[in-house]
């Protein structure tokens, strides 16, 4: 009794943390909220507003003749949607290829690999902007597309969850079949791991959605840019921020990202949910 008495307790005093979690993750999502519904001076008021105002629709208005937030928010989607899938395949592919096959200097290659997964972002801006431009892509969505095809981390992530869900007895079942390199990619490997896919796919789409640094370095045509670039010229328009207008352009970014997200979250709860019934 005593013993049933404390496991009540735990489970009580569990979903009290998991329930104040979320709603630690939820506040700063309301807040948003909040402030995009409210003009400047009602956001700085005291006490503060905890409830939606009226100024949505003014705030909207004001954000769009500020801006070209439709023409940067396609900007966005076409380097994040463009980038994700080209990751997905290409690191994938090597993946494949550093899972379940032997060759000579694969170590040194994926030592080489890591290495450069440990060189800073930062230190690449430079190297990569001189490549850019004697290619004569600085300026252009290429600039942002091309270097971000492949990547050491989605290399590594997709390694090590190859290696542990992919048994080697289908490898060597589809070489009995008669099945090349590609079809065993394509019809034994991909199959398997599609949560991991699915989770480096939205890894992928949200880092080129929110990456803002190299955009602002590449992209040289200011009525030409991500949506990170252009929200971030908001601040200080005509000499004052309009805090309203800021975060409503911040609410309406956030769509896509909670889109992938539910999509992305969805087909990786059904594909664990098949595993576990297989």
């Amino acid at each position: 009794m005593a013993s049933l008495k404390g496991s009540r307790r735990r489970g009580i005093g569990l979903h009290l943390v998991l329930i104040a979690g979320l709603l630690l993750s939820v506040l700063p999502f309301y807040w948003a909220v909040i402030m995009s519904t409210h003009s400047s001076t009602e956001i700085f008021s005291y006490p503060p507003k905890l409830l939606p105002g009226s100024h949505f629709l003014e705030n909207a208005r004001h954000l769009f003749d500020n801006v070209d937030f439709f023409g940067s928010m396609f900007n966005s989607l076409l380097v994040a949607c463009s980038v994700t899938v080209l990751v997905l395949f290409f690191d994938s592919l090597a993946a494949f290829v550093f899972a379940k096959f032997d060759f000579p200097g694969r170590r040194v290659l994926f030592a080489l690999m890591m290495a450069i997964f440990m060189v800073p972002a930062q230190l690449q801006a430079i190297p990569q902007f001189v490549i850019m431009a004697k290619l004569g892509w600085i300026g252009s969505m290429t600039a942002l597309i091309v270097p971000a095809a492949a990547n050491a981390f989605g290399i590594f992530w997709m390694r090590q969850y190859m290696r542990s869900a992919i048994h080697d007895e289908l490898i060597d079942a589809s070489k009995l079949d008669g099945a090349g390199f590609l079809r065993q990619y394509w019809h034994v490997a991909l199959p398997v791991v599609r949560p991991g896919l699915a989770f480096l796919g939205i890894f992928t789409f949200m880092g080129q959605w929110n990456d803002y640094a190299w955009p602002l370095i590449a992209l040289t045509n200011p009525d030409n840019v991500t949506l990170q670039v252009a929200l971030s010229q908001l601040n200080g328009v005509h000499g004052t921020t309009d805090y309203g207008m800021v975060m409503t352009g911040a609410l309406l970014a956030l769509v896509p990202l909670l889109i992938v997200f539910a999509i992305g979250a969805r087909q990786i709860i059904a594909d664990l949910g098949k595993g576990a019934i297989r």
